[in-house]
């Protein structure tokens, strides 16, 4: 339309200027308007120049500096003569000389301005509808979250929306009931077990002290009769501690308990394992030290770590060092082939004990080696997992360079 209006503005002024000043190489119109027989055009608008009219941004120096502007031309026939004529954009012009191409303008600018308060307008309506959008997309998402977090006690509302967030709560609604379920069977099993087995243990250690009473002036009958006595009760402190084990760690209570006390008692149970054997065992601490624990746990962990290295050394040393910060048991003993390190507390995993003059190999399947039998189920270090778990400690292993392995219990 702005061509339209542009060719017929300057074929007007063609005429006019033919009428007024007759047959001339160039007509002048002020302002703005130059129209050129086309061999007195200038060569860059000749070659430029089509019947079609175009624009080309120029430049044009004022008494205020250089400005940017726009040059519309166009080539026209007029009976055997051609003509190349051109308007160089200018307010005064627009305004004053052309009313028509004015309006136009005026529209062009207008429609410019609405553009571009319609394109703020949109992407100001897409970021405010992007807002409500996502928060009704993410709410059923957070909803579900807080329902799961807070112990699923709003998850059973969730479970009948027919989105899919109501498919994702039915989903772990089930998941959850079975593992209630789960847990509370275990539950029952241990309290079950727990209770029927400390009833025959109670009748053996009624026993071997009537046993013990009748049997004074035997000291080697008395022996075994202190034996029966002194694993019937070990036997009950560790139901106590699966009982413990099966309840949420935040119910438990931890009284002050002395590490110094449980580390040597256990060794003192611990250390006929060594009578055939030459190794040494010493329990180092520059003082008493405590932690917050229930000592039946503690007493299950340190003591499985204690009997593991007593079995597996049969020569050097064990030795169970307590500080502020962990508590340490060392051994010179067979150690962990590294074959076994990513079972280490796996269930029933166990260490087996093969010699071909004197050394351990990691290669079980060969059949040169022979075996030692060591009593044991494999649960030994995953149940000192999951106690130091439970308490929130840490358990670590580490390989000695002369041989034997270090398991440390980070307390604090």
């Amino acid at each position: 339309m702005e061509q339209e209006l542009v060719k017929a503005r300057l074929l007007q002024q063609l005429e006019l200027s033919q009428e007024k000043d007759g047959d001339q190489p160039v007509y002048t119109a002020d302002p703005g308007i130059k129209i050129y027989r086309y061999n007195h055009a200038p060569d860059n608008l000749k070659a430029l120049a089509t019947e079609t009219v175009q624009e080309m941004p120029v430049t044009v120096p004022t008494k205020d500096g250089n400005v940017r502007t726009n040059l519309h031309f166009f080539i026209y026939q007029q009976n055997k003569q051609r003509y190349v004529l051109t308007y160089l954009e200018d307010t005064e012009m627009v305004m004053g000389n052309y009313p028509v191409l004015a309006i136009f303008e005026h529209l062009e600018d207008i429609f410019a301005n609405a553009l571009r308060v319609a394109v703020i307008l949109s992407l100001l309506i897409a970021a405010i509808f992007s807002q409500l959008s996502s928060r009704q997309i993410t709410k059923p998402l957070l909803d579900l979250k807080k329902a799961v977090e807070t112990d699923h006690q709003n998850l059973t509302e969730l479970t009948h929306l027919p989105s899919e967030v109501g498919v994702l709560a039915r989903a772990i609604d089930e998941k959850n009931h079975k593992f209630e379920q789960y847990l509370k069977r275990e539950q029952l099993f241990t309290g079950d077990v727990s209770h029927e087995l400390r009833t025959p243990l109670t009748i053996i250690m009624g026993a071997s002290e009537v046993l013990a009473s009748q049997l004074e002036g035997d000291s080697r009958l008395s022996e075994f009769t202190n034996r029966i006595s002194t694993t019937a009760k070990e036997t009950s402190e560790i139901i106590s501690a699966l009982l413990l084990l099966s309840r949420a760690p935040e119910k438990l209570d931890a009284p002050q308990t002395s590490i110094n006390s449980i580390a040597n008692n256990e060794v003192e149970r611990l250390k006929y394992l060594l009578r055939y054997k030459t190794v040494t065992y010493a329990v180092v601490a520059e003082q008493e030290y405590f932690a917050y624990v229930r000592p039946e746990l503690l007493k299950m962990a340190l003591g499985n770590l204690i009997k593991n290295a007593f079995q597996y050394t049969d020569e050097g040393e064990v030795v169970i060092i307590i500080d502020d910060k962990k508590i340490t048991v060392t051994d010179t003993g067979l150690g962990i082939p590294e074959a076994m390190m990513p079972l280490l507390y796996e269930r029933f995993e166990r260490l087996e004990q093969k010699k071909n003059d004197g050394q351990l190999t990691d290669k079980f399947s060969s059949k040169d080696y022979t075996s030692y039998k060591v009593d044991g189920t494999g649960l030994g270090l995953s149940i000192v997992q999951r106690i130091i778990t439970h308490m929130g400690w840490q358990l670590t292993h580490q390989a000695n360079a002369a041989g034997g392995s270090t398991f440390s219990i980070y307390y604090k």
